[in-house]
């Protein structure tokens, strides 16, 4: 009975000292800072998106009392809107929505003049900062230290030589970029520019891991040595 539990016990720990609590480590989807096409791109509307919607020549035609909140877009990407009813956006940026607006409701009114803004843009940050989670943008763009002063600074154990970021290009496809933050010349203002729905994830160090490692280890041992103690006391 010792021999089984022993061999049992050891199983287990051996597969909590080898578990890899570190994300998003693949290293042929980094792409080279300097390289904009990932990270240089006009936010476009999406469904289920929230839009302010001004119309600067007709103001009664879009109340501010709506524009408060947005207008929420269904998961087809399409909004209901006066004169014109129901009308796609998603797909489109904001300036491309504005002049399709201009255009349908030219066949209604004299001259109109529209500006579309999505709301609810963010960005996500995760990982090894005090505050993790969404960061609301109220502009198309932020920077990478804007979204990390906005998640409560980077925590004691943070990697902060290898902040990773994942954005999708102009196709859709998610690629991934890594920013040191101790490196003056390789802080380049375009790699540090964050757009909406990029996740920023900041690696934890390797004191960190160790810990959180023999954290669960001794959980782990805990709970089987409770469990085996029955039949350890058999010779």
């Amino acid at each position: 009975m010792k021999k089984t539990a022993f061999i049992l016990i050891s199983l287990l720990l051996s597969g909590c000292a080898n578990k890899n609590y570190t994300l998003m480590q693949t290293p042929d989807q980094t792409v080279e800072a300097s390289d904009a096409r990932y990270y240089n791109i006009d936010y476009k509307i999406q469904p289920m998106d929230r839009l302010a919607i001004i119309s600067y020549n007709h103001k009664d035609l879009m109340p501010v009392s709506i524009n408060d909140k947005g207008i929420l877009l269904d998961s087809h990407g399409d909004a209901s809107l006066p004169l014109i009813h129901r009308v796609h956006l998603a797909g489109l940026t904001q300036n491309q929505a504005a002049h399709k607006l201009e255009r349908l409701y030219s066949k209604y009114l004299k001259n109109p003049s529209f500006n579309v803004e999505a709301l609810n843009k963010k960005i996500y940050v995760l990982g090894e900062v005090r505050k993790p989670g969404v960061v609301n943008m109220d502009k198309d763009q932020i920077t990478i230290l804007e979204a990390l002063a906005s998640a409560g600074d980077l925590s004691d154990n943070a990697v902060r030589n290898n902040i990773i970021v994942l954005s999708r290009d102009a196709v859709g496809h998610m690629r991934m970029r890594k920013i040191d933050l101790t490196n003056f010349n390789a802080m380049k203002a375009t790699n540090l520019m964050l757009k909406p729905n990029d996740i920023v994830y900041v690696q934890p160090n390797n004191w960190k891991q160790v810990k959180v490692t023999a954290d669960n280890l001794g959980a782990v041992t805990k709970v089987i040595s409770n469990v085996a103690a029955p039949y350890l006391i058999f010779k």
